[in-house]
């Protein structure tokens, strides 16, 4: 049975990638991670306040300039450096066989940008570029936003030769147009989704409190969605992140267009075995239903057949609630 896929152009054994998060800190970790199974991994992020000094943030009355800054971490609270990065990724590609992706977490055009060439030097077999923002200023528009980060990618992947992939977030008016407009300015990939940690409120203290929640299983059904509405129009590799639990959750991924997908929150509840597990139960499927290479998964089930998809998903939204009853 063949599992493997291509991905960003690299080809990898199997669509199971271990998605960005701290696993790749420790060699001796990654290194269980492909011997499990993982056909790729990707570091964590490098942040844009890193690589740039972060703007003066607007104070609040009698607030400091330095209470101001306190929201950013300091530097020596970043798990990994610039320098450090690079050192990893170095010694990542020294002991792994399998594709080490670099990843940068920014929201604009800067100098940081300039540190794609050097995680190129030190062997990155590609970049996944991490936008989140969360726009709270009504002066700037969503264009404005769009524009900045079509200017990043532009800029970023004609620096570098390895490819670019583009994580984005589903809290834009038209993905599928952003998604497009991402390839054409040099993406090799599109991941979907980001996930924004929302902070909640303490009632306790009466303060705002960060969390951070591992993802649901429900989580899928958003990726699920886009995958089937994206993979008709784009050339470029499609990834699912977020909500991936179970084989079935893999299968379903690929079906609707993945050509990878992301895994993270199964890995950290259950440790790197889980990957063998969740190939194991993709291959069974598949020996069931009589395929014998995953690329005959690959967009299954998208939108292709459809004559006017926007129309189907409006049709299957009203469907769905006129199916309440009480």
């Amino acid at each position: 049975m063949n599992l493997a896929t291509d991905y960003l152009g690299l080809r990898l054994r199997n669509p199971l990638v271990v998605g960005a998060s701290p696993f790749c800190d420790d060699t001796y970790v990654a290194r269980r991670l492909e011997d499990s199974g993982a056909a790729a991994l990707v570091m964590r992020s490098l942040f844009e306040e890193q690589l740039d000094p972060p703007p003066v943030l607007r104070r609040l009355p009698g607030q400091s300039a330095t209470e101001a800054m306190e929201s950013f971490p300091d530097t020596a609270d970043y798990q990994l450096s610039p320098e450090r990065y690079l050192r990893q990724v170095e010694h990542l590609k020294s002991q792994l066989s399998i594709p080490v992706i670099a990843s940068l977490n920014g929201h604009r055009p800067g100098s940081w940008i300039g540190f794609a060439e050097r995680l190129e030097q030190a062997g990155a077999d590609a970049i996944e570029l991490n936008f989140y923002q969360v726009v709270t200023a009504p002066a700037i528009a969503a264009d404005q936003v769009e524009t900045e980060m079509l200017e990043t990618v532009g800029l970023i992947t004609g620096a570098v030769k390895i490819p670019v992939a583009v994580k984005l977030s589903p809290f834009h008016a038209s993905v599928a147009q952003l998604s497009v407009a991402l390839e054409l300015a040099g993406a090799a990939g599109i991941v979907v989704f980001n996930r924004f940690y929302q902070p909640d409120i303490n009632l306790e203290d009466v303060e705002v409190q960060s969390t951070l929640r591992l993802s649901e299983p429900s989580e899928l059904l958003l990726r699920l969605r886009w995958l089937a509405i994206l993979s008709p129009q784009l050339r470029a590799s499609l990834a699912a992140t977020g909500g991936v639990h179970a084989w079935g959750d893999v299968a379903k991924s690929i079906l609707a267009g993945a050509n990878a997908v992301h895994v993270v929150s199964v890995v950290l509840k259950h440790g790197p075995p889980v990957i063998s597990t969740l190939l194991h139960g993709l291959q069974s499927w598949m020996r069931c239903h009589g395929y014998e290479d995953v690329q005959q998964l690959c967009g299954l089930l998208n939108l292709k057949r459809c004559g006017d998809p926007a129309a189907f998903e409006r049709a299957n939204y009203i469907r769905t609630l006129q199916s309440w009853k009480v």
